[in-house]
């Protein structure tokens, strides 16, 4: 079992979890965890073949799938055949067109002063692991009909549209859940330390359910695969969860007036269910039912996901109930940082040696211009040779921070020297985060998250 030493919970806000009195999970990717690239290598292979039978041209079937095109919180510019790398204040920091990265000077020309409202409806975030596919493919589809017009492949945006009904179509019909059906150990990720961990939570009393968008067979389907085979207090998963609520409409299960269904577990059958909530299976239904019935609080309850719009963000709003979110990608960014650990040591000493020498040439500027000199003196001629030096080095050391990680878009969670979106969505919404929820439940079910005291700018200032 994993230990909690070896685990990470990072916390945004304190949490105490005394006081939570029963915990959620999403299934797919949080309760749940598949291998990530060879689902959607197969989303990839099903998209394309959905989209030459509605008249794409046969060249789209050859285009090679390369799992690292896109990265979680990026965001497709449907109109201009582009996808981004934004800030936390929705500044763009990076762009490519197609797979070809945009030039500063290109991205400049094309965006102005432009920030990103994901409001707009020309814009699309890639904010799930179901969504890499989906911008893989914009971005090769956009490549293709550039380097062909010959090929008479529609305008981005069309593509873009069509990208994303075909996707939804494979999870909608059942081919892409036919296709982990029959073969479970090449999606699925078996993890014992998350059973023993939910089995140790309930020892102390806390109580458990699963609220999945997922149909109750194909839910069954996977927890009687992840699940039953590690369970040693209960004998089936639908005793260790006191409810399951599948195909749940998220984020409508947290803002809707929807009513509850009765499934029937033998064979999946539904029954309208009328009156309190019961422990058992449900489909659809609302937050606002099942809080009332249980008589629970927004403060009773940690829902742990891994979608921050449809797990997380409408949940913050609209119940507040406590938040927790899973960011696979911290597995192998966080290893990276330790890897890249001397190399940022190098960037901050070289950053402090050049700010000194930065306030000593404005200061030596401003005194030039106040006394009215026409020529620079020696010395700002050496601090302009001493600062260029600095950043040579600065810069040859930030080129080879960044190759450490993705190498067309860099770390998930920083965009340049601020936080990407992705990651200031991730501060704002969830109460926690970790790489995967073997890392929560392998602390104490007492544990209290406290929350780092987070300096503000005039704070570091003065103490310096």
């Amino acid at each position: 079992m994993l230990s909690f030493m070896d685990a990470k919970v990072y916390v945004n806000r304190t949490l105490n979890l005394r006081k939570i009195r029963y915990l959620g999970f999403d299934m797919d990717h949080t309760l749940v965890r598949y291998h990530s690239r060879a689902f959607e290598q197969t989303v990839h292979d099903f998209v394309l073949e959905r989209i030459a039978a509605r008249g794409y041209p046969a060249e789209v079937r050859e285009l090679p799938f390369d799992y690292d095109l896109a990265i979680r919180g990026l965001v497709i510019d449907k109109q201009k055949g582009n996808l981004l790398k934004v800030s936390r204040h929705g500044g763009i920091r990076a762009a490519f067109h197609g797979v070809q990265a945009l030039d500063f000077s290109l991205q400049k020309k094309m965006y102005s002063s432009t920030y990103i409202d994901l409001r707009d409806q020309r814009y699309s975030s890639v904010d799930t692991a179901f969504s890499i596919s989906t911008a893989n493919l914009f971005m090769q589809l956009v490549a293709l009909r550039d380097r062909n017009p010959a090929l008479g492949l529609p305008d981005y945006e069309t593509m873009a549209g069509d990208l994303m009904s075909a996707v939804d179509a494979c999870h909608r019909d059942g081919s892409l859940k036919a296709r982990v059906r029959e073969s479970l150990d090449t999606y699925i990720i078996k993890d014992e330390a998350v059973v023993r961990g939910l089995e140790r939570y309930r020892k102390h009393g806390k109580r458990l359910f699963v609220l999945t968008n997922s149909d109750f067979h194909y839910t069954k389907l996977l927890l009687d695969y992840a699940i039953n085979p590690f369970l040693k207090d209960h004998k089936d998963w639908s005793e260790l969860f006191e409810f399951t609520i599948t195909a749940a409409q998220k984020p409508r299960f947290f803002m809707d007036n929807l009513k509850f269904l009765r499934v029937n577990p033998q064979d999946g059958t539904m029954t309208n269910h009328d009156g309190a909530l019961e422990p058992g299976i449900y489909q659809g239904g609302c937050a606002s039912l099942f809080t009332r019935d249980l008589k629970l609080d927004g403060d009773d309850i940690l829902y742990i996901g891994d979608h921050i719009y449809g797990d997380i963000l409408r949940l913050k709003k609209d119940c507040n109930w406590r938040t927790a979110m899973v960011v696979e990608d911290l597995e192998d960014e966080i290893r990276k940082y330790q890897d890249v650990a001397p190399i940022q040591q190098r960037i901050n000493d070289l950053m402090d040696a050049k700010e000194p020498l930065e306030l000593e040439q404005v200061e030596v500027l401003s005194q030039e211009i106040d006394q009215g000199l026409q020529e620079h003196t020696p010395r700002v001629q050496e601090l302009q040779k001493e600062i260029a030096t600095l950043d040579r080095e600065i810069s040859e050391l930030i080129r080879k921070h960044q190759s450490q990680f993705n190498k067309y878009w860099g770390e998930v969670m920083r965009a340049g020297n601020e936080e990407s979106y992705f990651a200031h969505q991730t501060e704002r919404f969830a109460c926690i985060y970790m790489a995967k929820l073997a890392d929560l439940v392998a602390y104490s079910p007492r544990t209290y998250f406290r929350a780092p005291r987070r300096p503000m700018a005039h704070e570091i200032q003065a103490r310096d």
